[in-house]
């Protein structure tokens, strides 16, 4: 249900909260599960240790004291608990001076030692009105976790009774499963850890059964397509091509590449999946193969997920296909009217052979005469319904999709099971990779001497912020501000900023000036992940690095190896967690892709390595596939039963979920 809906009763601002959380109606707010619970840990005051957390009432016995430096602010005041005078100090709050003597508080810290606090968060409930488990939520800037938690609360008790079960009852019976509103209660409103476990394994097994019953349906989908005619690919034309490359062609890029022809040139339609590793060649395998394509007579449409990789794939494309009769061009939003018009009309008489730009290509306006192949990098982005548009572009379309998150291929069965999969894991002969180190506070300084070598030699700088601009509520460093830091302390060198809150022609402006080398040091979000070439650009700094997936982290270092120099990262965190530790360790040691993606999906699950909402796997919002394989595997048995038994008065409810949200469980 719309959460604008009148029901709800929710606020403009807690409207607007949810819609930067990317969430729309109520069946979006009910799965937006807390990624951790907090644990009210109260103890004696003689069992805690330096460096723990902990949770206790107390009684304030000081005026506060808050003072600032620049927008941060710091206070102190003292407490009386457990017999003793107790030092707080805690940041970005400085509403706390509203705090008065004698008035009870609850507080909750990491214990410094010496009787001394550092305050993550403090109210003036006593603490026996506490829950025992807090959910905590996946946050954005400028939202607070109390939005988040009030939101939840309304939607599911104006909701709880409409909640219905999805998984048959035989199967709930059968292994004990949760009814889903007591799950969804469970999980969001948690009375012990046993709630939140019993919770979790139910809607675990929910998500996979969902996942794998879309999958038997797409599959019935896919088989009832009528046979395709054969693309005649002409080999002797594909090996010169081959021959006339500027490099060899590794022994993956060949072998993917001939898996490609060998589909397009069967009854078959392709559905065909490329991963490698970053640098591995992918882009040169989707050159060729849309090269053949387009000789046999076909058109071919490549899918980037920016602008800025749309028209460096086009760049690709004309530097490694020598052949003069094969006409590429790219659609993106900064071309001029008369521009985009002669390319729309061109492509819809077949003129262009291969059609390169974002997804802005499913749109009505474009068409094709003889679509034949269509290509998508960054498979993550490109799911079922996007299918459906550009099949109705053409007829028995052949789909190639690319991903540079590699997922070691027993793994990558399971999340990709309805595609061919061909993996590239040799890197071409003479790939050298990033020197990456950990610096142990998340401070400039330990850098500086490096990097003002580095800018010495001639060469760029990008530095990573884990946020825009400053938030008293997300504790990280900011594009804005450090941008300006760095302008004063290298005024010699030209500083620029880039974030996904600025225009495509603001973004565009910028990346043409660091590529053009006028600008040396570019201060920036997550958003050059993907997209940036900048060979001259051998240094990075990421701050907060203990924010980022290993994967994210690997994608983001792939920027500064682009040629032959050697290549510098630096990962600041000041974090204290040993996890955090063991994560950015693992990117020190390595520079294998497939071994970092497992290490990553070990460590943290598979949210933070393939990109969708919270989880990145198509419905799979808790599962985690290196945990739950014994969930999987009967899942997926029991979807296989459920599907070939449709008319099963216990099976509609989620068949019938599966096939009105393929897009969400497929995407």
């Amino acid at each position: 249900m719309d959460l604008k809906n009148k029901r709800f009763h929710l606020t403009k601002k807690r409207l607007e909260a949810l819609e930067k959380l990317g969430l729309t109606d109520s069946d979006d707010v009910l799965s937006y599960y807390p990624f951790r619970y907090d644990i009210l840990n109260c103890r004696p005051f003689e069992t805690w240790q330096e460096k723990e957390k902990v949770a206790f009432e107390a009684s304030v016995t000081s005026p506060v004291r808050t003072w600032r430096r620049g927008k941060l602010s710091t206070s102190t005041f003292e407490v009386m608990a457990y017999d003793r005078i107790l030092k707080i100090t805690i940041f970005n709050r400085p509403w706390a001076k509203n705090l008065v003597l004698d008035q009870t508080v609850t507080i909750q810290g990491i214990y410094m030692g010496k009787n001394r606090v550092t305050a993550m968060t403090y109210d003036t409930k006593p603490i026996a009105e506490h829950e025992a488990v807090t959910p905590v939520y996946s946050i954005r800037e400028g939202i607070q976790q109390k939005t988040v938690r009030e939101c939840v609360r309304i939607v599911f008790e104006e909701m709880q009774n409409e909640i219905r079960d999805l998984v048959p009852q035989r199967l709930i019976l059968a292994y004990r499963l949760l009814h889903k509103a007591d799950a969804l209660h469970r999980i969001h409103f948690p009375a012990s850890a046993q709630d939140v476990k019993l919770a979790q394994r139910t809607l675990k097994y929910e998500e996979f059964l969902r996942f794998f019953i879309a999958l038997e349906l797409s599959r019935q989908e896919e088989s009832s397509s009528i046979a395709k005619p054969v693309r005649r690919i002409s080999m002797e034309t594909v090996k010169q091509a081959i021959r006339d490359l500027p490099f060899e062609l590794t022994r993956d890029q060949y072998a993917a590449l001939l898996d490609i022809l060998k589909d397009m040139s069967s009854h078959k339609c392709m559905y065909r999946l490329v991963q490698g590793d970053v640098g591995c060649g992918k882009t040169a395998v989707a050159a060729l193969a849309m090269y053949a394509c387009a000789k046999a007579g076909y058109q071919c449409a490549l899918l980037a997920p920016t602008e800025i990789l749309a028209r460096q794939h086009l760049l690709s494309f004309r530097s490694l296909i020598k052949d003069s009769s094969v006409r590429s061009e790219v659609l993106y939003s900064g071309l001029s009217g008369p521009e985009k018009r002669q390319i729309l009309k061109d492509t819809a008489e077949g003129k262009i052979d291969v059609l390169i730009g974002t997804h802005s290509l499913i749109q009505d306006e474009v068409t094709f005469q003889n679509l034949g192949l269509v290509v998508a990098d960054e498979q993550q982005r490109f799911g079922v319904e996007q299918r459906k548009k550009l099949r109705e572009k053409g007829q028995n379309i052949d789909f190639l999709l690319m991903s540079a998150t590699p997922i070691p291929r027993t793994l990558a069965s399971t999340l990709f099971a309805d595609m061919d999969l061909s993996t590239i894991e040799t890197l071409p002969a003479g790939r050298r990779a990033p020197v990456t180190v950990r610096i142990s506070e998340n401070s400039f300084r330990s850098v500086l001497n490096d990097v003002r070598d580095l800018l010495k030699r001639g060469r760029q700088l990008y530095v990573i912020c884990a946020a825009v601009e400053d938030n008293p509520d997300y504790h990280a460093r900011n594009v804005y501000d450090t941008a300006e830091a760095l302008a004063k302390l290298f005024p010699q060198y030209r500083t620029a900023y880039l974030h996904g809150r600025m225009s495509s022609e603001e973004k565009q402006e910028i990346m043409r000036q660091y590529a053009d080398n006028t600008v040396q040091i570019l201060v920036s979000t997550t958003v050059v992940e993907v997209g940036m070439n900048v060979v001259n650009a051998t240094g990075m700094i990421i701050y907060d690095a203990d924010r980022f997936g290993m994967s994210q982290l690997h994608q983001l270092r792939g920027r500064i190896q682009r040629g032959s120099e050697q290549g510098y990262c630096w990962l600041l965190s000041g974090s204290d967690d040993p996890a955090v530790a063991e994560r950015l360790d693992v990117l020190t040691r390595t520079c294998d892709g497939f071994e970092i993606s497992y290490q990553d999906l070990r460590l943290r699950g598979p949210g933070d390595i393939l990109g969708t909402r919270q989880s990145g796997v198509p419905g799979f919002i808790l599962g985690n596939v290196i945990e739950d394989t014994d969930i999987i595997r009967t899942a997926r048995k029991d979807a296989q039963a459920v599907v070939q038994d449709p008319d099963d008065p216990d099976h509609i409810p989620i068949l019938e979920e599966a096939a009105f949200k393929a897009d969400r469980y497929l995407d």
